[in-house]
């Protein structure tokens, strides 16, 4: 799978009035990716989808989507993109799988082949045929999800899925989106102001704050594991001696060895300590949440 960027913002900035918006924002999502977006309240999350869907303008820099640009390429880029700002808007009176021929109406290539896998992937089958009026919310996001996703899009915006979702509904939605993104290497985008679902969700993050991004991270590796480890404590019979030996990158905590480490170097670090003759008891890594780093780089701001 080509590892070429799927959108691509460059110095986006958002100016009204003599207030900015949004400055100088830079990031990209690749394929089979869930990125997260995240920021306090009025950091410019919403505005910045709007830009990237087209609903609002840019003041300078430039969006692309695959190789078109959003400026000035709008209808070549906007065709590639599947997207849900707010709520998915359905006919009531309709039933789901009304809705999807609806919608699949406008663009000739979707077949009713198609319209069936996007049912079967958000697991409405069973419902399909009932009218949404009778949906469940989680059940009138996964139909908005299918018909957002049936022209097989190759970049997928979600702004604030998670609303109005009870648990059950919010891990349903996670799981269809991460197998998107893995069958069918669609890129998703999302926002939201649950930072404990977008850990589990999302494969890297970016966090703005007052128009600006200050971070860009990875929330897991390739194997799906926890890409980075904060700290990683060794307790271990002769503390002082183990201390010594990786004087300069160690230190105690509670009597206990610490070093930062990725998943790697605590094989590694174990091994040198047990050939250098100190018993090791136990290995505790002491990860931090997203929420901590959240609130560690923005200070005490409400995300939202």
């Amino acid at each position: 799978m080509s590892q070429a960027p799927v959108v691509r913002l460059q110095n986006v900035t958002k100016v009204i009035g003599k207030r900015t918006i949004i400055d100088r924002v830079s990031f990209e999502v690749r394929p089979g990716e869930v990125f997260g977006f995240l920021g306090p309240n009025g950091s410019g999350k919403t505005t910045t989808i709007r830009m990237i869907v087209g609903l609002m303008g840019m003041s300078s820099g430039d969006i692309h989507i695959g190789t078109h640009s959003v400026r000035t390429e709008f209808p070549k880029a906007i065709v590639q993109v599947g997207a849900i700002v707010e709520n998915p808007e359905m006919y009531k009176f309709l039933t789901g799988y009304q809705n999807l021929l609806h919608y699949a109406r406008m663009n000739p290539s979707i077949t009713k082949e198609r319209i069936q896998e996007v049912i079967e992937l958000v697991g409405l089958q069973d419902r399909i045929h009932d009218k949404v009026k009778k949906y469940s919310l989680g059940m009138r996001q996964r139909l908005g999800v299918a018909q957002a996703v049936m022209h097989r899009p190759k970049l997928l915006v979600l702004d604030e899925p998670t609303n109005g979702l009870d648990p059950a509904g919010i891990r349903e939605l996670r799981d269809y989106l991460r197998r998107l993104a893995q069958d069918e290497g669609t890129a998703v985008l999302v926002s939201s102001h649950l930072l404990s679902e977008m850990e589990l969700m999302c494969d890297r993050v970016a966090i703005l704050q007052k128009g600006q991004i200050i971070d860009v991270r990875s929330i897991r590796g390739q194997d799906g594991d926890a890409a980075t480890l904060e700290e990683v404590q060794f307790d271990v019979d002769h503390p002082d001696a183990a201390l010594g030996i990786f004087e300069g990158s160690g230190r105690m905590v509670d009597g206990q060895l610490a070093l930062s480490l990725d998943r790697a170097g605590i094989a590694a670090i174990n091994r040198r300590l047990v050939e250098a003759g100190i018993n090791v008891y136990g290995i505790h890594v002491k990860t931090k949440s997203l929420e901590d780093q959240f609130l560690e780089m923005t200070g005490s701001e409400t995300i939202g």
